[in-house]
């Protein structure tokens, strides 16, 4: 029986040999093994049987009744590793804090230690000497276990 740290570490062998970072390892009780991957430029469907010869080739008979599927992590789902936060800076983010209130704007920067992040978003502020509020652009700071999930905005425009 085949388990998800020989997966893993199959998984990081090809990855080695690739500019692909790994997303995620999942073995269902169904019995199927869904490996996640992810790179800066995009996914190609070549990649990805690639990868999944190479684990079919590597594990063999360890792979026993499982289905094995390979794919990238899907666009606009959560994000899942530290590595795609650092793909996705300069572009415009979805967070969800805890507190429930979502917030969109361009991701400007995640910390070297991967604990925080930043996202620029736009707020209405009381200007001084001014009537009315204006929009001004604000610099939010989170931390990774601050918020229910930040995914990239996809925006059609």
């Amino acid at each position: 029986m085949i388990n998800k740290e020989v997966v893993k570490a199959a998984v990081e062998e090809w990855l080695s040999q690739n500019e692909y970072f790994l997303v995620d390892v999942e073995m269902t009780p169904d019995g199927r093994i869904v490996i996640e991957i992810d790179h800066a430029d995009g996914v190609w469907i070549e990649d990805c049987a690639e990868l999944s010869r190479f684990l079919q080739e590597k594990l063999g008979e360890e792979l026993g009744d499982y289905e094995l599927e390979v794919g990238s992590a899907g666009i606009g789902q959560p994000f899942k590793v530290l590595q795609q936060y650092r793909n996705h800076i300069g572009k415009e983010v979805e967070v969800l804090p805890l507190d429930g209130k979502k917030l969109q704007g361009i991701l400007k920067e995640v910390a070297d230690d991967g604990l925080s992040f930043v996202v620029t978003v736009k707020e209405k502020q009381k200007q001084e000497g001014k009537k009315r509020p204006a929009v001004v652009d604000v610099d939010k700071t989170f931390t990774m276990d601050s918020v229910k999930y930040t995914k990239y905005l996809l925006a059609f425009k």
